[in-house]
């Protein structure tokens, strides 16, 4: 009986130094079209910013309803958890980002994404990303994006 306490004492306390890490990778994006990012965990705390639909967020931190999350930027704030989404997508961290009609860079160049566009995610093919982007569907090199 005591050998099979020890295995499971320490996949319990393995999992609870993991955990902190797996929530800290934790994606979420804006679900509301317009969303506030507060300062602190509740609607007592300033709006610092207005996030779009869709925006990425890493997960950093829970209290309650309230999850503390980063952008790509690696600014914080706090965000009402009904008001986030699985939905995946990622946003373009570069100057210009080619969107392209198939996962090679020598595919045809169908747009030019900018810094801060927001995509939606529809697949992944080795380092590459399968977006959309109003009504543009398309390839961009995962290097190029910050997101799921």
């Amino acid at each position: 009986m005591t050998f099979l306490r020890r295995p499971l004492h320490l996949v319990s306390a393995l999992l609870l130094m993991i955990s902190p890490s797996v929530a800290a990778q934790q994606m979420v994006s804006v679900a509301g079209k317009e969303v506030n990012l507060r300062s602190g965990p509740g609607t007592k705390h300033s709006a610092e910013w207005i996030l779009s639909q869709g925006y990425p967020l890493r997960v950093v931190s829970r209290r309650g309803d309230w999850l503390q999350v980063s952008d790509f930027e690696n600014d914080r704030g706090w965000i009402f958890r009904r008001l986030t989404s699985s939905t995946p997508y990622h946003i373009v961290k570069v100057k210009i980002a080619n969107l392209r009609s198939s996962p090679t860079t020598r595919s045809r160049i169908l747009a030019k994404l900018s810094y801060g566009d927001i995509v939606k995610t529809l697949g992944r093919q080795s380092g590459w990303v399968k977006v959309q982007r109003e009504g543009r569907r398309g390839w961009v090199s995962r290097n190029l994006l910050w997101g799921w």
